[in-house]
């Protein structure tokens, strides 16, 4: 069973950084995309960064574009979100996904959301 399980997140002021990582058991880490979503107070989930299974290729949303940094160690089975630059606009829940077969590329992940997910880290970022 695949579980996913997201650490990192808390309070920072505007302008600060932070990193969120997220472990993956169940399955073999390094033949999967990976993606961090997330979800706002009271709007809906959306779309932050994805990683292919190798590293070698990345996917961002505008909005973090420049500011957030995806990243993965394939030997540690976890998928990181380096986060810069922060805003209050980035209070949210932030979630790890995952596909639910290797042949999902990141792109796909990105535009689709995943299969299986964790159950997030609240980052809140104060003005």
């Amino acid at each position: 069973q695949v579980q996913l399980v997201e650490s990192g997140g808390g309070l920072v002021q505007a302008g600060g950084s932070r990193r969120l990582s997220c472990a993956a058991s169940g399955r073999t880490f390094s033949s999967y995309a990976m993606g961090w979503f997330r979800q706002p107070p009271g709007k809906e989930r959306e779309f932050v960064a994805a990683i292919s299974w190798s590293g070698s290729s990345t996917y961002y949303a505008d909005s973090v574009k420049g500011r957030f940094t995806i990243s993965r160690d394939n030997a540690k089975n976890t998928v990181y979100l380096q986060m810069n630059s922060l805003k209050p606009e980035d209070t949210a829940v932030y979630y790890c996904a995952a596909p639910r077969r290797p042949s999902i590329a990141a792109a796909t992940l990105a535009a689709g959301g995943g299969d299986y997910w964790g159950k997030g880290t609240l980052v809140t970022v104060s003005k």
